[in-house]
């Protein structure tokens, strides 16, 4: 439910967590509440997005708060924290500052529990360790028209946009690659690119807003940035060499940096070029041949749960995390006799803890994955799991990463049904003995027993 917008921090490098630290190295599980706030995501292709300079503020909408639009991860931590108030799947919020405004004034309109679910947490927790938290989302109807309008209103402003650019003969521009000097249309330049050097970034008349993009793409050039592959280099000569051997003169399809470009991902709400083009495809897929011997998809990899090995099946990372960190997560599910959602919130409850640097086996807070790591398998703690309750709590049934391929894997087996039959775990509904004596003269196996007798 989080917008691509808010980048969360990755699982895979060696960084410092934030927190309070003791002299010693580590504090209290105590002594810290950590909240982790933002979608988090594993070490995946490169890519990422970057703020525009000068972009309007957005209010808070309970408080005088305001947040810069290129910062808006941040008012959405701020809403979480202070106003205990989610906003769900942000990234169908086709104009967030008006989405915003809006809410801001029918809250003082109406009270929130008119317009939000309310989540409690700790719930089994005392009273007053309870809190309640408030969803907003698109399951109310107000909530939904106001999503659809504003995009809506989003699609007719940028095809009025385009319609613009089109038209527009007045266009200057300067190729990035050869220094040409182009007036006109827009056409002319993108054009010359895709001919004279290779570089494509599409049909003119699928682009919108095309001087930012063309600036943006001259700014990585001008800070010695591949545009595919993302990578620095020390001058420019050593860039454009890159680039020619590596057939790198494309833009990363990745980087959603480069969606707001397109008109394709302003058609539907929530909808990606890449989905939209999805739907197309399926459509000539009905008149192609089922003849996919040749096709070999690249499978994905799953992460350890203490470090940043990968391994693309589940008994490949088993055998690395018994081997390397004294962690066998089949003995575990076999001894707890876990069923699916409780090996889902048992991983969730693994990576929230190494995320935020702190050992589940002792509670002891460090400042660093890398010091964590070796203080748990020194002391042997990686075997050392919390009691049932501290991780088997519904908080866990949503992923630490979003991006988390290791819980795909996971599986009820034969072998868990067959646990469940010897724990009893397996309701058997009884016939009904009541009428013993009408059940006697009413069952099949009279008339089986005459016909055998007859036979006889």
């Amino acid at each position: 439910m989080a917008a691509r917008e808010t980048q969360g921090a990755a699982a895979g490098g060696e960084e410092d967590c934030e927190g309070n630290h003791s002299e010693a190295g580590g504090v209290s599980y105590e002594d810290s509440k950590d909240c982790i706030l933002e979608p988090l995501s594993l070490p995946e292709s490169p890519g990422g997005t970057t703020a525009l300079e000068g972009s309007p503020s957005v209010p808070c909408i309970f408080c005088e708060e305001h947040f810069p639009m290129d910062e808006q991860d941040k008012l959405l931590k701020h809403m979480i924290i202070e106003h205990k108030l989610v906003i769900a799947d942000v990234k169908l919020v086709a104009d967030f500052q008006r989405y915003i405004l809006y809410w801001r004034k029918r809250f003082t309109e109406q009270p929130i529990t008119d317009f939000c679910s309310v989540i409690r947490i700790n719930s089994t927790a005392p009273l007053e360790e309870q809190d309640n938290y408030f969803l907003l989302c698109d399951v109310l109807p107000e909530d939904r028209l106001l999503r659809e309008e504003l995009q809506k209103q989003r699609l007719k402003e940028i095809l009025e946009q385009q319609q613009q650019e089109r038209n527009d003969n007045n266009f200057h521009g300067i190729c990035m690659f050869c220094n040409e000097e182009f007036f006109g249309n827009r056409s002319v330049l993108l054009n010359h690119m895709a001919r004279e050097h290779a570089f494509n970034i599409g049909l003119p008349d699928n682009i919108v807003n095309c001087n930012e993009f063309l600036c943006t793409l001259q700014k990585k050039l001008d800070n010695l940035q591949c545009l595919y592959c993302e990578k620095t280099f020390r001058d420019k000569n050593t860039l454009k060499d890159h680039m020619r051997k590596k057939q790198h003169r494309r833009i990363n399809p990745k980087n959603r940096e480069y969606d707001r470009f397109y008109v394709i991902n302003y058609l539907e709400l929530g909808k990606s070029w890449e989905e939209v083009q999805l739907e197309d495809d399926r459509e000539l897929l009905d008149h192609q041949e089922d003849d996919w011997s040749d096709w070999e998809e690249r499978p994905d990899s799953a992460v350890c749960l203490f470090c940043e090995k990968q391994a693309e099946t589940i008994e490949k990372l088993c055998v690395h995390m018994e081997d390397a960190h004294e962690f066998d997560l089949l003995k575990i599910k076999s001894e707890l006799g876990l069923n699916f959602y409780q090996q889902v919130k048992l991983v969730n409850f693994i990576r929230r803890q190494i995320h935020q640097c702190r050992c589940y086996g002792c509670h002891v807070k460090f400042k660093s994955k890398a010091e964590l790591r070796t203080h748990m398998e020194e002391a042997k703690h990686t075997s050392l799991l919390p009691e049932r309750k501290t991780w088997d709590q519904p908080e866990y049934y949503f992923p630490t990463y979003e991006n988390d391929t290791l819980l795909c894997t996971l599986s009820d087996s034969e072998s868990d049904l067959t646990a469940q039959e010897q724990n009893g775990n397996i309701t058997i509904i009884s016939e009904d003995t009541s009428k013993l004596h009408a059940l006697k003269q009413s069952s099949i196996l009279n008339q089986l027993l005459l016909q055998e007798g007859l036979k006889n």
